[in-house]
């Protein structure tokens, strides 16, 4: 049921992307979209700490381009690639590089359409101002809730555990069952209806979208926020909250 639901918003969003590029009368032109693994540098600066999972190897940081806009997605599987716009439209989405390729792609076309903004992570001390401009998100629309995090960005679970009542989960192994923050990471495979159960907000990673774990969440009763670039153009597209104030 789960792979159906996550082939089917694939599915969608290869449709917007063709809808958008008949619209725009790109399929007719020569367009070419280059992924590129950019470098730890590239991707993130010099942020104050060492602890994100980009710098641990753990994920890569894809980049498309397109006209004068870029787009990017975070993947565990990384390669370079490079197409016509109009064969994102129809290309197999069956893996998680296929999945960062057209993801991030439609970022950088969203973007040059001025259909979505935010589409280049922050860098420097931007992960830390945006966990700062997090908590105050939450203390003006949820006020103190107890929040599920799903996905150990280390910036933003240190300063929600010193407010908040917080639960962190994670699908990396070397982080499930560890203590991060003064809190045991859990494994992000688990029963969500619980967690519903007890949870008043659930903070979501953008790259739940590469990895197609999204559809466990779009089903939540509780409030979703989704954070990250990953998720620019989807989230305009679905219509999904997303936080990333510090982008670009």
């Amino acid at each position: 049921m789960e792979e159906k639901q996550t082939e089917f918003i694939l599915l969608k969003l290869q449709r917007a992307l063709k809808e958008l590029a008949d619209k725009n009368g790109l399929n007719e032109e020569i367009v070419e979209v280059t992924c590129s693994v950019l470098t730890l540098q590239e991707a993130i600066g010099n942020p104050e700490r060492d602890d994100f999972p980009i710098q641990k190897g753990k994920e890569k940081m894809m980049q498309a381009c397109f006209g004068c806009s870029c787009g990017q997605a975070f993947t565990d599987m990384s390669n370079t690639y490079s197409g016509k716009l109009k064969e994102l439209a129809t290309m197999p989405l069956e893996t998680n590089f296929e999945r960062a390729v057209f993801i991030s792609a439609l970022n950088a076309v969203m973007r040059e359409l001025k259909m979505t903004d935010r589409t280049i992570h922050c860098k420097d001390e931007g992960p830390k101002k945006c966990s700062l401009e997090l908590v105050e998100m939450i203390e003006k629309e949820y006020g103190n809730p107890k929040i599920a995090l799903f996905g150990l960005q280390p910036a933003m679970s240190e300063v929600l555990s010193e407010k908040y009542s917080l639960r962190i989960f994670d699908l990396d192994q070397d982080n499930i069952g560890k203590e991060k923050f003064g809190i045991v990471v859990e494994d992000g495979i688990c029963d969500l209806e619980e967690v519903q159960t007890w949870a008043d907000l659930f903070l979501v990673t953008g790259s739940t979208l590469c990895n197609k774990s999204i559809v466990n969440f779009l089903p939540i009763k509780k409030p979703v926020v989704y954070f990250g670039i990953t998720i620019a153009g989807t989230a305009s597209l679905l219509g999904l909250k997303r936080f990333c104030p510090q982008a670009s």
